[in-house]
């Protein structure tokens, strides 16, 4: 995995998707009411749709088209539903933020 620059923590806004792109990869980044910055591939393969309009809640998304209940630290789709999103790994340096791709 490599570790590039994404956007700037101040371009953030709480609990509102930012889409950004990565080579092919196009993903969401979301920051909690908390500050807490987590990003996600921008699709559920349940919907095949982006996630990048859901709504933020604590540390879950809830995905645009069926409000499926996607955690933002794991990635995982809850129950009674199931899947998987891709995340990749946050680091912040000041106002810089970081990903593992």
């Amino acid at each position: 995995m490599t570790k590039l620059l994404a956007t700037k923590k101040s371009k953030l806004i709480p609990r509102v998707g930012r889409s950004i792109t990565i080579g092919d990869k196009k993903i969401a980044i979301f920051e909690t009411s908390t500050g807490a910055v987590y990003a996600l591939e921008d699709y559920c393969s349940l919907t095949q749709s982006p996630i990048l309009e859901g709504i933020v809640s604590g540390e879950f998304l809830y995905e645009p088209m069926r409000e499926y209940k996607i955690s933002l630290v794991t990635g995982a789709i809850q129950e009674p539903d199931e899947g998987q999103v891709t995340i990749y790994p946050v680091e912040i340096s000041g106002d810089d933020i970081y990903l593992e791709v």
